[in-house]
């Protein structure tokens, strides 16, 4: 019945996003003024991770606004019916894809120009062979997990394929596009190596994650970590009783110091899991809500990724000091006038 409902909530939405694109007036790219036309690629994004890696590639040359507002549920936002004018207007629309944004997806089909390329990131970066399931994300259900970003070497995949795009639509500013991406590059070598280093100081049998929701099944993957689970089921229900005293019992053998949760997902079964397990409970892990504020020079995908390290490490008894110097501010220069939503 609640997929009934949900169903029946975005085919409405999608009708009056139809009418707001049919009725908008006004010329795409028109300044504010109205009387001198923005020439700059128009790009649309969907979460935050996404909308500042895009950032570091387009910089200035590029009109970008994020549609999906941090600190909340990508894989359960509905979009709003305003949001279909900024579909209709833009010149590319760039997701994550695996199946994180199907309803924004549904409204971007529905009202983008028909020259309006979708750039799905998520698809392009991985094969399926290399898809990663787990208990949110179960091989039954067919959907993968989407979270590839928390990975820094596919964040830079993210960034080529970004790249590519940009310079393809816009080639007098390919050279633009190209040094920004090098830059970027640069500096994801760096993270890189820093989050080597500060996983290593882990001690071996602590390199392990229980999660709430399962963000870092790429990131495990590549830094040798073993993801243990996920507390939270694939239909966003809570975990049944069964699997919570599996869990305490799984935590208690392996002698695990940290459980992780977040803003976004709070849980207060992991709490209560790591309570009877004797862990601490850490609620700050974030997969998509940059740090501080719009403006701020840990604003910014690098930014996220050191946040996190410097939380996960220390918690599981390693010394996160590797990632402390790291420059996570934008790799272009001046402002891009983004617009993340709040």
């Amino acid at each position: 019945m609640e997929r009934i409902v949900r169903s029946a909530r975005l085919w409405a939405l999608l009708l009056v996003a139809l009418a707001l694109g049919a009725c908008g007036g006004g010329t795409a790219n028109q300044s504010q003024n109205g009387n001198q036309q923005d020439q700059r690629l128009k790009v649309v994004t969907t979460v935050s991770p996404i909308t500042s890696i895009v950032e570091n590639i387009g910089g200035s040359r590029i009109q970008l606004e994020g549609v999906v507002p941090e600190g909340v549920n990508s894989h359960t936002f509905e979009p709003t019916p305003s949001m279909a004018k900024l579909m209709a207007e833009a010149d590319l629309i760039i997701f994550n894809g695996l199946f994180l944004e199907e309803p924004t997806l549904a409204l971007a089909k529905a009202n983008k120009k028909t020259e309006t390329p979708i750039l799905s990131l998520g698809d392009q970066a991985i094969s399926r062979e290399d898809w990663q399931f787990d208990f949110t994300f179960p091989e039954t259900a067919g959907h993968p997990n989407p979270h590839l970003w928390p990975d820094p070497n596919l964040a830079l995949r993210y960034a080529e394929l970004v790249h590519g795009q940009l310079a393809a639509m816009d080639p007098d500013n390919a050279g633009y596009y190209g040094e920004n991406l090098e830059r970027f590059r640069a500096r994801i070598g760096q993270l890189d190596q820093a989050i080597r280093a500060a996983v290593a100081t882990i001690p071996e049998q602590n390199r392990k994650l229980l999660t709430y929701h399962d963000s870092w099944a790429y990131f495990a993957k590549q830094y040798g970590m073993e993801v243990l689970g996920a507390v939270q089921p694939s239909n966003f229900s809570q975990p049944s009783v069964k699997e919570v005293a599996a869990l305490i019992a799984q935590v208690r053998a392996l002698g695990l110091p940290a459980l992780f949760g977040s803003e976004v997902f709070s849980s207060d079964v992991l709490e209560a899991i790591a309570d009877e397990a004797g862990a601490q409970f850490i609620d700050e892990l974030a997969d998509d809500d940059l740090p501080g504020k719009p403006g701020d020079p840990e604003h910014s995908y690098l930014g996220l990724m050191r946040q996190n390290i410097q939380v996960m490490i220390p918690a599981l008894g390693g010394d996160a000091g590797a990632v402390a110097g790291l420059d996570v501010s934008n790799v272009f220069d001046g402002a891009s006038g983004a617009v993340y939503p709040q």
